[in-house]
């Protein structure tokens, strides 16, 4: 009796190939997530500034503001909310998230456009309430 133990080459190297698929499947779900995961944080960022100036800046004023290029001009809400995902603030060049105050005069604005710009769906809207 000729019996030996072990795998053969052919064994191993489909082995080799399951495991590689499945790295690779897992690596692009992973890149998928984390993509749908700041897309979130900028949904809630831009969620947070919108009630903030609704329900702040509009109740203390009676209007908007014309820009907002500090978190000075939204104190009711978390400093790191207006950095988006990738560290870069409302106010700076090249930001995920962008204030635009429109109908304004003399710094103060009756309406606003707030925008998230999103990996994996379109760009996130919301508009002054009044």
């Amino acid at each position: 009796m000729n019996t030996k133990k072990g795998f053969t080459v052919l064994e191993l190297i489909l082995c080799i190939v399951f495991v590689g698929i499945f790295v690779v499947l897992f690596f692009l779900q992973k890149v998928n997530v984390d993509a749908m995961d700041r897309d979130e944080k900028r949904k809630v960022a831009i969620n947070a500034m919108y009630y903030a100036l609704e329900e702040g800046y509009y109740a203390e004023h009676k209007n908007y503001p014309e820009t907002i290029e500090s978190e000075d001009v939204l104190p009711w809400i978390d400093p790191q909310l207006f950095t988006d995902p990738y560290g870069v603030a409302l106010w700076q060049e090249d930001s995920d998230y962008s204030y635009e105050g429109t109908n304004c005069e003399n710094g103060e604005c009756k309406s606003y456009s707030l925008r998230a710009t999103m990996e994996k769906e379109d760009t996130y809207v919301k508009n002054s309430r009044h």
